[in-house]
């Protein structure tokens, strides 16, 4: 059971309704819908597929209310655009009628993108590591162009340690564990800040797993849902995709930077930083819980999330995964780790 209770009330954003959301698409679009209205599966925000009098699919998004200023939506919205307008696989929003990208109902945000379906894999070909290799070359070759202006920074004393900080503020966890916690959150934060010291951030996609690629037949991959965009090292656009830890890895390391490197150079020092990211996940993911329960404390989380159990259980993998950061292979100057 979830240990915290909705603190807030309904708001229009957990109520909105097939009827509001295709007449806002329709005044958006300056177009007719059919009927269809179907919610797809967002863990943040709310996400319908619907279609125009003309059988065009499109794909509505309404973003969480408070979770990006609009400056942030917009720097989502900015890099797509970017990207696509130097042919790089990606789904942009559709200009509305006004000409701009992002519309307003009441305190919520959202967009119009085209639908765009596709295959999701969970295994790669060696062909294809190079094929992903040379995708993220090319988007973070547009990526590093320029900073956005309200997204940020991934980085373990930055964004990490605010996530902490919020954990730790808002009796998130049980007041028997959170000793324990903050003591060990904060010799991960030690061990690997310096570790992202003279580290390239830049423009990333964030939360690049293997959902948010797309296989589409004669057209290759495209990156999609750019929610979590980000300043961060180029290598946390890859680790998700690894069978394995980065030591177990080898091969697909060396074809995904081969591709890469058709576009872009890659600091092979920053795949040390694999194993700090992978915790740095793991407080992140748990933050991103306890943010939407203290919210709403109706989106779908962990299952026991909030539990002494939990709690124990999120102690042991951070503490695991700080010996393998201490312990792991360092990664040389070289061609490997």
């Amino acid at each position: 059971m979830n240990r915290h209770k909705s603190r807030t009330p309904r708001s229009t954003f957990q109520t909105l309704d097939p009827d509001t959301i295709i007449t806002l698409v329709e005044q958006a679009l300056a177009c007719r819908c059919t009927n269809l209205c179907r919610p797809l599966a967002s863990y943040i925000n709310r996400v319908y597929e619907l279609e125009d009098e003309k059988g065009t699919g499109l794909v509505v998004k309404f973003y969480r209310p408070g979770r990006w200023s609009e400056a942030g939506l917009r720097d989502e919205h900015d890099f797509l655009l970017e990207l696509a307008g130097r042919e790089v696989p990606v789904i942009p929003p559709l200009r509305l009628a006004d000409g701009k990208t992002l519309a307003r109902h009441e305190n919520i945000f959202f967009a119009v993108f085209p639908k765009c379906g596709g295959r999701s894999y969970d295994e790669y070909t060696d062909d294809q590591w190079l094929e992903l290799g040379r995708l993220l070359g090319r988007t973070h070759a547009v990526g590093a162009l320029h900073e956005p202006r309200g997204r940020i920074t991934m980085a373990p004393d930055r964004s990490t340690r605010d996530q902490i900080r919020w954990i730790l503020a808002n009796n998130t966890i049980p007041p028997e564990l959170a000793p324990r916690y903050e003591e060990l959150t904060g010799e991960l934060l030690a061990a690997i800040t310096p570790m992202f010291d003279r580290t390239e951030m830049i423009r990333i996609h964030g939360d690049c797993h293997f959902g948010n690629l797309i296989y589409r037949p004669d057209e290759s991959f495209f990156i999609i849902d750019f929610d979590d965009m980000a300043v961060g090292p180029p290598v946390q656009d890859f680790w998700m995709l690894l069978p394995d830890y980065s030591d177990q890895s080898l091969p697909e390391i060396e074809l995904f930077l081969e591709g890469y490197e058709t576009f872009r150079d890659f600091d092979r020092r920053t795949l040390r930083l694999i194993e700090p990211l992978r915790a740095m996940r793991f407080i992140h993911y748990t933050a991103w819980c306890a943010r939407q329960v203290a919210e709403d404390g109706m989106s779908v989380v962990a299952p026991e999330f909030g539990t002494p159990h939990y709690w124990q259980q999120e102690i042991r993998d951070l503490m695991d995964q700080l010996e393998r950061i201490r312990t792991g292979p360092e990664v040389s100057s070289g061609n490997r780790l």
